[in-house]
């Protein structure tokens, strides 16, 4: 899964969370307990473990919205139990998590990596803080699509993380938000609109605006603007020796341009995505824009956030350009109190059944061969979004996929471009030059390359 598309800059900062299924108020990375004993994870012997899992964004593992994965491996185990900490923001997330790693205190059993931070996960400073799951807990590294793994495999060729999902992009639109401002619903005609070249996009956003729903923007955000177009791009924010070359990068230019645009342009709801006062969701909720760039994680967030009164607004079209934007990967660090069950229970979520199940509630795109070319996605509806092939949307947009080179600074140079640059063009004004000159003190000053 992707998580939050726009991020705060290096404002550090321990994010309050929620833990979504059983058990206390945690923050992300809490430590597990034994319960009396420490028990295996067959389910045999000894007392209650607690695995604990902290994840951003929308896995779609949980009991209460998602495909109630842990309430299934609880029963299968009964000496474990499971506890999950969420958090909205990934940077903050990140941050926390690289703290507690140099600390080896204060993990998770179990802790999610998003791509843009795997490479920095697998380089020198850290890759010796996490499990090998190439050896421990059974996972069929077979399974998985070949470049998934090979993301999360270091320079002496240990397996860190193990692939939840990927991002194949659309665009996700509100059709009566569109039948308002006089644009077609029929996703094919509104795939049309756009088809190939981003500065469509933007021109339908201005017909749009032309006709808007009072209140109502085309867009919800520059910053999952620039970071849909970037993605789109075969060349991001590295060169393809994985080295940081954002400021030569015609993937990043090219988003800039693009994310500029609306933003001065007045096609965004000027909102950040992920933020932690619920901004974001709540205009989900009281349809204040038309569309959202829309990895197939998206539709999961969608589906909570907009809520049962907007079931059947929502449609999906395909993008400007195909890309890929986002995708995880569950690792487990060596600190973790019980490392044998956490790889076990993180290789059954990440296995072909376990992702066709997140799939057929989330959304979220396999990053499984075989579940990726089954019926079951390749088929599939989600019910929020009515008839829509979502499978077939998803799944033909991901056989395409051909990954760009990433570096271990992508994260975080994604944030200071979004944040602290298109942001502030979108809600303070900034000049774009001066913004972008903004990033690049931020990029110097924060990031020892």
């Amino acid at each position: 899964m992707r998580t939050s598309s726009s991020r705060p800059g290096r404002r550090a900062a321990i994010a309050a969370v929620a833990v979504v299924v059983t058990g206390t108020t945690l923050l992300t990375g809490c430590g597990s307990d034994d319960d009396g004993g420490k028990g295996g994870a067959s389910g045999q012997g000894g007392g209650k473990i607690t695995l604990r899992i902290g994840t951003f964004g929308s896995f779609g593992y949980d009991d209460k919205t998602g495909a109630k994965l842990y309430a299934e491996y609880e029963r299968l185990h009964p000496n474990i139990k499971i506890e999950e900490s969420n958090v909205s923001d990934g940077q903050k997330y990140w941050d926390t998590l690289k703290l507690r790693l140099a600390q080896n205190s204060g993990v998770a059993d179990i802790q999610a990596v998003e791509v843009g931070y795997i490479a920095e996960a697998t380089g020198p400073a850290m890759a010796n803080k996490w499990v090998d799951l190439g050896k421990e807990g059974g996972a069929n590294l077979g399974a998985f699509l070949d470049w998934k793994v090979k993301q999360a495999t270091t320079a002496d060729g240990r397996v860190i993380g193990l692939g939840t999902d990927i991002g194949p992009m659309a665009i996700c639109y509100n059709k009566d938000l569109f039948a308002k401002a006089k644009l077609p619903t029929d996703r094919d005609a509104v795939g049309k609109l756009w088809a190939g070249d981003w500065s469509k996009f933007i021109e339908t956003g201005e017909k749009y605006k032309a006709a808007a729903p009072a209140g109502t923007a085309f867009h919800d955000s520059a910053s999952g603007l620039f970071n849909a177009v970037v993605s789109s791009d075969p060349v991001q924010y590295a060169n393809a020796s994985g080295e940081l070359d954002w400021e030569n990068s015609p993937g990043v230019k090219k988003a800039w341009e693009t994310a500029v645009k609306a933003a001065q342009g007045g096609l965004t709801a000027k909102l950040r995505q992920f933020d932690e006062k619920g901004t974001w969701n709540a205009a989900f909720k009281n349809s204040k824009f038309a569309t959202v760039a829309c990895p197939s994680w998206m539709t999961g967030i969608i589906k909570d956030q907009a809520g049962p009164a907007n079931k059947g607004k929502w449609d999906i079209a395909a993008p400007p350009v195909a890309g890929n934007w986002g995708g995880s990967f569950l690792a487990v660090p060596k600190a973790g109190k019980h490392t044998k069950e956490a790889a076990e229970l993180a290789a059954w979520l990440t296995a072909p059944a376990q992702h066709a199940k997140v799939f057929a509630v989330n959304g979220n795109i396999p990053s499984s061969k075989d579940t990726l070319l089954s019926s079951a996605v390749q088929e599939a509806k989600l019910p929020y979004f009515g008839d829509t092939p979502v499978g077939k949307i998803f799944s033909s947009a991901a056989v395409g996929i051909t990954p760009a080179a990433i570096s271990r600074y992508d994260g975080q140079v994604k944030t200071f471009l979004t944040d602290n640059g298109i942001l502030d063009i979108e809600q303070r004004g900034t000049d774009p030059a001066k913004a972008w000159e903004n990033v690049k003190k931020l990029v110097d000053d924060k990031i020892d390359q």
